[in-house]
């Protein structure tokens, strides 16, 4: 290979690295609108056998637009808040017109995304209390099914890659809790790990990482919560924590509280840095996005 060629190929493979770190700071206006000229993803809802819960549960299933059976493709495992199920990020985050907008722009590694029911249990809607003591428990019990349950069928059923660092793991609120605990908990399963607004069923920094320097294992780990989130004191104790112990991670301070126009915009950020090459040198660069 002579030298031009060489030279050409590095200066590709540079811009190739550089536009996967770099992105807008906030979702750009009409980032979750529909647009019916583009090319669509799928949306499914599967039924898979919980041995952990005893019963069939649901989980709604996005497959990218293009998807094909016979390539193999990375996934993200998006969880929902306390007051959801498998169908609140579609219902109120649209995450498959997010995610179409993006694959239409090129900015985005093809992916399917797992949108799970969190609380695992018989019956599993966020219906009657919502904070009772065997529901809230049932968040927990998500580790194991998610583990032993969901992830075996969807790499079953779904042209799925398998190791660690195909498979990310993100949530909102009391599904950001879950995300930092199973994540965080379970680093040979997981290299992409989100917490959005993080609830406080996140555990305590110590508790999450007794030993930090695992951490590094990580392609990424990110924490968002927006600056009039009353929970925010549960994501800036995690950051300062990873932070007084050097390990690289985003902390992204976003405008707005604890609700889904804050949400839509992590998804739509956090997503374009998935399985992708990672310069960790960055991160500080997403530390702030305020109006304050």
């Amino acid at each position: 290979m002579n030298k031009s060629v060489v030279l050409a190929l590095g200066f590709i493979l540079s811009g190739m690295f550089i536009s996967a770190q770099t992105f807008d700071k906030q979702a750009p206006q009409g980032f979750d609108v529909e647009k019916k000229e583009i090319p669509h993803g799928k949306i499914d809802t599967v039924t898979y056998e919980s041995k952990t819960v005893g019963t069939q549960r649901k989980a709604l299933i996005y497959t990218p637009p293009g998807f094909k059976k016979g390539n193999k493709y990375p996934v993200l495992y998006l969880l929902h808040g306390i007051g959801g199920d498998e169908k609140e990020w579609f219902k109120n985050g649209t995450p498959h017109i997010i995610l179409d907008n993006l694959y239409a722009q090129g900015k985005l590694q093809p992916m399917i995304v797992v949108l799970p029911n969190g609380r695992a249990m018989k019956d599993d809607r966020a219906t009657g209390d919502i904070w009772a003591k065997d529901k809230v428990e049932a968040f927990t019990t998500f580790e194991k099914d998610l583990l032993n349950d969901l992830i075996p069928f969807i790499e079953k059923k779904y042209p799925a890659k398998k190791d660690r660092e195909n498979r990310a793991i993100a949530g909102l609120s009391m599904g950001g809790g879950q995300t930092l605990n199973f994540g965080l908990g379970n680093i040979d399963k997981f290299a992409w790990v989100g917490g959005f607004s993080s609830a406080p069923n996140t555990k305590e920094p110590q508790e999450l990482l007794p030993n930090p320097a695992k951490a590094n294992e990580l392609k990424l780990l990110w924490i968002s919560c927006g600056d009039q989130d009353r929970l925010m004191p549960f994501s800036k104790r995690t950051s300062d924590y990873l932070t007084e112990n050097n390990i690289p991670h985003i902390f992204y301070v976003e405008p707005g509280g604890h609700d889904f126009k804050v949400w839509k915009n992590d998804l739509y950020i956090f997503s374009q840095l998935l399985f992708k090459p990672v310069d960790k040198s960055k991160f500080s660069e997403f530390i702030i996005m305020s109006n304050q």
